[in-house]
């Protein structure tokens, strides 16, 4: 019950954020697209917690939650086969925009950078094998192919209007993704009260900007994929 009063507590920040957005830029404003936003992160939440314990485990001894990741990418995925997304259009191609590669390879440089300097900040202990194969590749898949994939598309469709900024063109979606990213780790409810974790926050969201950059940059999921598993492993791998 916990997750499912978060969740919804999370998606309702969405509506009033968007909402108040698309009152001051109504000409600009999709509600429609605004509600499959909200949809999209409900759906997304719903299948990672296995309908919050519902659905049972078919790796009852993993510490890992492959099932509710692959639960979630396989509808990411079938989503953005619908003809209103469009897998090209979402990111899920390995094709890059032609003349992205120097500067987007800068970019990963310095978040290759980010996650290497917390990595020698906070080393880890040693983890399974298990770990580092999840860790390598289910968040990497499934939460870029989500949040920079189908959710920054249909908040794109929300929000039309765009502010040309180091060389991409930034809408109010882009920027409500990366927060719903942060959000979804940092903020949590569970006896009686919500919390919030405000490092958290900026070590979730911060490394979001940069992965939705390169994304607007190169319309491919395929750098953000590998620079996100990147960063979730190089600190056990060190």
């Amino acid at each position: 019950m916990n997750g499912v009063i978060a969740i919804v507590a999370i998606v309702g920040l969405l509506l009033v954020a968007g909402a108040a957005i698309g009152l001051c830029q109504r000409r600009a404003f999709s509600a429609r697209w605004l509600g499959v936003a909200a949809a999209l992160v409900l759906l997304n939440d719903l299948l990672l917690t296995r309908a919050y314990g519902l659905i049972p485990s078919l790796l009852p001894d993993s510490d890992w939650n492959w099932e509710g990741k692959l639960l979630a990418l396989i509808a990411t995925l079938a989503i953005a086969a619908h003809p209103a997304f469009g897998w090209r259009r979402v990111g899920l191609t390995l094709r890059q925009q032609p003349g992205s590669l120097r500067a987007a390879i800068a970019v990963a440089i310095l978040y290759c950078a980010f996650f290497l300097a917390l990595a020698v900040a906070f080393p880890s202990d040693p983890v399974s094998p298990e770990a580092i194969a999840f860790q390598l590749t289910m968040p990497g898949f499934e939460e870029e192919s989500f949040y920079r994939g189908t959710l920054l598309f249909a908040l794109a469709q929300a929000f039309t209007a765009r502010i040309r900024f180091l060389g991409v063109d930034w809408s109010w979606g882009a920027l409500l993704s990366c927060a719903l990213f942060g959000m979804a780790h940092a903020f949590g409810y569970s006896d009686g009260t919500f919390s919030f974790d405000p490092i958290i926050m900026a070590l979730t969201a911060v490394p979001s900007l940069l992965a939705v950059w390169l994304v607007l940059r190169t319309r491919s999921l395929l750098l953000p994929v590998i620079l996100h598993n990147f960063g979730n492993a190089i600190g056990w791998l060190l």
